[in-house]
């Protein structure tokens, strides 16, 4: 009985747990939508900035450090900060 049980113990916290791994990324602001809280660097990334984030205060053509993880699909940053 436990052939089956460990195995299917193991298999199911393999299945149901996803671990977002955080990932760094810096560049230049090509863009920003501010109505879909996103901004895309010059590598083509585009990413959604957290509510705390005001996008007003980045321009294009700044260069930002971009801390995000992947959510659903997208990469939802979780903060955004002028590079140095």
């Amino acid at each position: 009985m436990n052939k089956v049980i460990l195995p299917a113990i193991a298999a199911m916290l393999l299945a149901g747990g996803s671990v977002a791994l955080a990932a760094d990324a810096t560049g230049k602001i090509t863009s920003i939508d501010a109505a879909k809280d996103t901004l895309t660097l010059d590598n083509g990334s585009t990413y959604t900035a957290p509510a705390s984030v005001k996008l007003s205060t980045f321009k294009v053509g700044e260069k930002v450090s971009v801390n995000y993880s992947m959510s659903n699909g997208k990469m939802e940053a979780a903060s955004i900060k002028p590079a140095t």
